[in-house]
């Protein structure tokens, strides 16, 4: 078979070494619109259900990827003026540059050619194929090529965010809330290697004018933002560029659905089929699963029937992530409705955001309804436990 992947991510680059490994006579070349070596955003967050997933469908991948993870241990929350609240727990983050060098090695060392500098756009020739994967990002040219053929829906977020990076190494993954004339931002922080950490700053739209970021220049916002997260940072600088690739600008985040997957022999894959919200951390994870499930279906029946497949496996895993993101950004949308609360209770209301009746119940009425649900689990617990005791000891 003849496969070409139109973007050289994680996703593209994953299904690459799948296939290959499942036959070596697949013909398959990865084209990349940028150099080599330069990638966008800093590192990304993962879990042990991922590793368990990679374990599973590549262990040498899996192994490569655990052995230069960071282990991030807990969660904290920080206000501007009160006591960090902390909450146990790990994960992992890795840079998505050293992701993207581990998968392209191994690649290469299974002969998957990797062509770089190669922008597939409108005008352009495709690529020849049995198969062309789009997994080109949420602007994908390759879809793009076929505007009437997917429905494609994008919503744009309210909130404005901004990707950086920082010598700070983050051991815990951090929010903090920094309170400003102009109203609350945020930060999501989280250590990738032992040298530098992820960070997002985030905040509503009248903050980020009210704060003058509509007007600043790169060293200004950035200026900014290390005077407003000055306690946090601890002397550290931020930064808004890795591996060469510019500037990092404010953004809206774009939720993105298609509601069909393949046209003819093309088929979306990762952030060009799909997005989330990035405050539930499943961008990476979720393509890396879409690359697993088209790998393992692509060839067991006629092409049409493994893209049908393949599609419907994924649009139904991905239901539930998808359904949780949308809570989980509206949470952030209106964090002033809880912000004002004891980090205690808020840091509750954090964890719980992807619940679907929080924004529809009084956080504190929503605190009590889910105090009163942790007592009848645990009476029901206790229950479970020592019924069959007292029946052994009573002989009922």
């Amino acid at each position: 078979m003849r496969i070409a992947c139109v973007g050289g991510g994680p996703a593209g680059l994953y299904f690459a070494i799948l296939m290959k490994e499942r036959d070596p006579h697949h013909e398959i070349t990865v084209f990349e619109r940028n150099p080599a070596g330069v990638t966008y955003g800093w590192g990304v967050v993962f879990w042990d259900d991922l590793l368990d997933q990679l374990q599973a469908s590549h262990p040498p991948t899996a192994r490569e990827i655990s052995a230069n993870a960071f282990r991030w241990n807990g969660q904290q929350l920080a206000v501007e003026g009160r006591a960090p609240v902390h909450l146990e727990g790990s994960g992992y983050g890795i840079g998505r540059h050293r992701l993207l060098d581990l998968l392209l090695d191994r690649a290469r060392a299974l002969d998957v050619e990797v062509r770089f500098e190669h922008e597939v756009k409108a005008g352009s020739i495709l690529p020849e194929g049995d198969v062309i994967v789009a997994c080109d990002g949420v602007g994908s040219q390759l879809r793009q090529l076929h505007p009437d053929a997917f429905g494609t829906d994008v919503r744009v977020g309210r909130n404005k965010y901004i990707w950086l990076g920082t010598t700070r190494v983050f051991d815990a993954f951090t929010f903090a809330f920094v309170p400003t004339a102009a109203g609350w931002i945020w930060c999501h922080a989280y250590g990738f290697d032992d040298r530098t950490s992820t960070f997002i700053a985030e905040c509503s739209p009248e903050t980020w004018s009210g704060l003058g970021f509509d007007h600043l220049r790169e060293d200004e916002t950035v200026a900014l933002l290390e005077q407003l997260f000055a306690s946090q940072l601890e002397g550290h600088a931020l930064h808004t560029s890795v591996g060469g690739n510019g500037g990092t600008p404010w953004l809206n985040f774009r939720t993105m659905t298609n509601e069909t997957w393949h046209h003819e022999h093309v088929v979306l894959m990762g952030d060009a089929a799909h997005t989330t919200h990035f405050t539930i951390g499943s961008g990476t994870k979720l393509a890396l699963e879409d690359a697993i499930a088209l790998a393992a279906r692509l060839g067991e029946r006629p092409l049409e029937q493994s893209l049908v497949d393949y599609e419907l496996a994924r649009k139904r895993a991905l239901r539930f992530a998808q359904t949780e993101a949308r809570f989980s950004a509206q949470w952030f949308e209106n964090a002033r409705r809880y912000v004002e609360l004891d980090p205690e209770r808020l840091f509750v209301l954090l964890r719980l955001r992807r619940s679907p009746l929080l924004p529809r119940i009084p956080p504190m009425l929503y605190l009590r309804l889910y105090e009163a649900a942790r007592k009848v689990r645990a009476l029901r617990t206790l229950r479970r436990w020592i019924g069959p005791r007292l029946r052994a000891i009573y002989g009922r």
